[in-house]
Parts: structure tokens; sequence; C-alpha cells
């Protein structure tokens, strides 16, 4: 008979262990308007003291799929959460708001606080890297729920724009050329092929392929996505940016025309960016049809502006200053869909 919560297999100083190991992370994401510290019922921000005049709020939230089960298989987990801030922030980053505060909730088969340490070391990270405070969070043992090991992870963020900055595609015309800003790799969507094609042809995690480039087929997977928080904004700042296209689930063709009007298609020019070895090897492995693998992967692009062609050159600039190597890849025509010439 259970006496007690720890008899349940909640362990109540498992938890006590988390939130002091996690107080210097959290401590770290500190950025101005933030309140309060680690512990209170609530996360706090004072919007008031940026200036904004008339600030609207965009929120995001996601999590990084089957992407965990390879952290699970290698037992890797410092990355993982700084994909769960990527999802997000990039996210809001595509309405041209700024990520201000963010969010984690983490729920665990079995409370191993230096795994839970790990995963939030990750997303202090990926908010130091976004600019944006870690304001909150929850960490959840739910034994039963999932296996010993294992755990998910989901992410919130807001961010704020000015009312007359806030980037919707409304402008986005005929002509606008397309600028690509490279990938990291698979980022965090498209996991359950990406398995299933490892699964297929029984790789393991610690084989070392031709196009792994030196490292392990896990390490090369684990790869964080890439969070344009930082370039982007700078860029926004000094060019009237038409359209932002976070290139997600759904690769090109769910993701570019969430910004397009009616009557406006897009071609994308094949060749214009380099499409990264670990789509090849996905590709090659899954027998998966070339332009298939536009539907599901971002095949090396991360995020999409559209642009009037005379801003071209400086948006590329701007980027590159940020160590960006971005291109044009494309442009917005009559018409309807995805064209990858």
């Amino acid at each position: 008979m259970a006496k007690s919560y720890e008899d349940s297999g909640v362990s109540l100083e498992a938890g006590y262990e988390v939130v002091s190991r996690i107080k210097k992370h959290v401590a770290s994401t500190a950025r101005k308007g933030m309140m309060g510290g680690i512990g209170a019922f609530g996360g706090m921000f004072d919007l008031g003291s940026l200036g904004y005049r008339h600030p609207v709020l965009v929120s995001g939230t996601d999590g990084v799929g089957t992407k965990l089960k390879i952290a699970f298989a290698t037992d890797r987990h410092d990355t993982i959460g700084i994909d769960a801030v990527a999802m997000c922030v990039n996210d809001v980053l595509a309405q041209g708001a700024e990520p201000l505060v963010f969010l984690d909730y983490v729920a665990v088969g079995k409370n191993h606080p230096e795994t839970v340490e790990a995963i939030v070391a990750g997303v202090a990270e990926g908010c130091r890297q976004a600019g944006c405070a870690l304001v909150g969070g929850e960490t959840a043992e739910m034994p039963g729920m999932y296996g010993d090991g294992e755990y998910d992870i989901a992410g919130f963020t807001v961010g704020a724009v000015e009312k007359d900055n806030l980037i919707d595609g409304s402008k986005v015309a005929v002509g606008d050329v397309l600028v690509g800003i490279p990938s990291t790799g698979v980022h965090s969507n498209g996991f359950s092929l990406v398995r299933k094609i490892v699964a297929d042809n029984r790789l393991d995690y610690s084989d070392v392929l031709p196009e792994t480039e030196g490292r392990t087929l896990g390490e090369m997977l684990l790869t964080p996505t890439r969070i344009y928080v930082k370039p982007v904004l700078d860029v926004i700042s000094k060019v009237d940016v038409h359209g932002v296209a976070h290139i997600t689930g759904g690769g090109f063709d769910e993701n570019i025309p969430r910004i397009l009007g009616g009557g406006m298609g897009v071609e994308i020019e094949e060749g214009s960016w380099e499409i990264l070895p670990v789509f090849k090897m996905l590709e090659r492995l899954g027998k998966v049809p070339h332009r298939e693998m536009f539907n599901i992967f971002n095949m090396g692009i991360g995020m999409v502006l559209a642009v009037s062609e005379k801003d071209a050159e400086k948006v590329i600039e701007i980027l590159a200053s940020h160590g960006e190597k971005a291109s044009v890849i494309g442009r917005i025509t009559e018409g309807s869909g995805v064209t990858i010439k």
C-alpha cells in the first residue's frame, strides 16, 4: 500500500534538486523588463519599460516532436531545449515580433535532476540566443505516463511589435524576391520519417556515414534548430520586409504560401543555395522523391524573407554581418502554389 508520494514513484527531493540546479541557468537569461525570479506562481515582465507606443503581443507555442526519441537513444539532452526555444521564437519573429519571455514545460517519467538540468540549460542557451527572458516553467514527474528516461518538452513565448511594424504579408507583391537564410540541418520537423529511414536501413545513431562528415548520425540529427531572431530583427529595423516565412513542418509547400495573397505563387530556383548533406542522405536512403523532399523538410533554408528586389542586396549584406550566408532563392509570381525550378 502506498503511504507517501515517494511510494507512488514521485520524488519530491529530486524536484527540489531540479529547482536548485536550474536557478543559475534561468538567471543567465535576464534582460530589460524581467521582474522577479524563479519560485513565484507566475512569471512577470514589465512591458512598459521597453518604450512601446502601441505594442501588439504575439505569442507562440511548440514542441520538439519525435526528435526527442533520438535524444533518448543517444542519451544526449543538452540541445533539445534550444530546439524548443527556436521553434517558438522563430514563429513569432515571422510577424516581426521581438521575443520577450519564454516558459517551458518538461514532463518526465522519473525525475533525474542532471537530465532536467541539461534540458533547461539548453532552454537557457536558446533564450540567450533569442534575447528573451526565461521567466518560468514547470517540471512534472509523471510515472506511468512516460517511461524512465523518457520525457516531453513544450515551449511558450510572447513577443511584442509596434502595431505599425507588424508583418502580416499584406505588403507582399508579385515581383518581390525571396531571400533564404540557411538552416543548420533538419531542425525539428520530419523526424517520424527520419527515424523510419534510419530503422528501415538498420542504421544505428552511433554510425558514421559519408554525409555525416565525421560526426555520428545521432550528432548530425541532433544539431539544434537555428535561432534567427537577432539577425532578422536587424534586417527588419533597416529594410521594409514584406513577409517572413519560418520553414517548419510542411517545408516550402506549406510555409511560404502562408505569406501570400490571392493570385500569387512562388518560384524557387534550386541551386541558389546549398542543399545540406543530411537531406541528400535522407533522400538517398529513404528513396524519397526529390520534389517531395521540399514538401517535408527545409532542405537547407530555415527562414525566408520577402522583400522588394531593390532591397535584396542590402538584406543579404546585413545578414552577412551576422555571419549568415543568405541568398536570393526565388520570387513571387502570378498564379498559385510553389514551383521548384
